[in-house]
């Protein structure tokens, strides 16, 4: 019972820590960037906006393709881990006995 109240009261001083910064980034983020209306690349225009458009258009499929070869190589060595011990565990020799 104890450690439910001690989990009890631990969690809500976290939601508490959690609310306070989300109330005080609320409160701060209007006027964290925008100085006499320009934030912090300066002026934007549609040269600006065209250019971080395209940015994001290459972004994505790149990020998609590093990942997903990230996972292969993950798989890739699984399966050869996997492969391994099924040799290891198969071998006549390691079945214990003289």
């Amino acid at each position: 019972m104890r450690r439910k109240i001690a989990r009890n009261a631990r969690m809500s001083r976290i939601l508490a820590a959690v609310m306070w910064a989300a109330l005080v980034v609320l409160v701060l983020a209007p006027s964290a960037f925008a100085t006499y209306g320009r934030g912090l690349w300066g002026g934007t225009d549609d040269k600006v906006i065209t250019m971080f458009g395209f940015i994001l258009i290459i972004f994505f499929p790149l990020l998609a393709f590093v990942l997903s070869m990230i996972q292969w190589r993950l798989d890739k060595r699984k399966e050869a881990r996997k492969a391994a011990e099924k040799a290891r565990v198969g071998d006549v020799h390691w079945h214990g006995g003289w």
